[in-house]
């Protein structure tokens, strides 16, 4: 593809592999440059995820890839003023399939926390946690439950 003198090429900064991170031990804290990854929650007695300062644009995908059997799969801010907005789907999946919608408040929810049943994290749940704000985090997903399900949105 020709390209002018000083001009680059439209998609010349378009990541199209998005880096995988796994093998967590029971905490981890995540940094600004892991930003724009995929990051499996592949342990069985859970992982506490803290997200970085909130700095705008920053996004991370999770996805379980292992369903959570003790404790719990939990992704908190970094900051008890950074606070969640957005919604995550519910899906009963013993049962009836019946799928229940959840939001963030954005003034009170600091976390999302799965407990492998009622709160989702079951092997498929898949999340993204998108910096809107130096204080507002998005979140969006799929989260795989059991039992009546509730919601994974927490203050704490």
């Amino acid at each position: 593809m020709a390209v002018a003198s000083g001009k680059r090429p439209l998609f010349d900064n378009v990541r199209t592999k998005q880096p995988v991170l796994s093998g967590w031990g029971a905490t981890a804290t995540l940094s600004v440059d892991d930003s724009g990854s995929l990051i499996l929650s592949d342990r069985a007695a859970g992982i506490v995820f803290t997200l970085p300062k909130a700095v705008p644009g920053l996004v991370f995908d999770f996805a379980i890839t292992t369903t959570i059997t003790s404790n719990s799969f939990k992704v908190i801010t970094g900051a008890a003023t950074e606070f969640l907005i957005g919604s995550v789907t519910s899906v009963d999946t013993d049962t009836s399939n019946a799928l229940v919608g959840f939001t963030g408040n954005g003034s009170t929810h600091i976390a999302l926390t799965s407990n492998g049943t009622t709160t989702g994290g079951i092997l498929g749940t898949k999340l993204r946690f998108t910096c809107l704000s130096t204080t507002r985090w998005m979140v969006e997903g799929n989260l795989l439950g059991s039992g009546v399900v509730a919601t994974p949105f927490a203050t704490s």
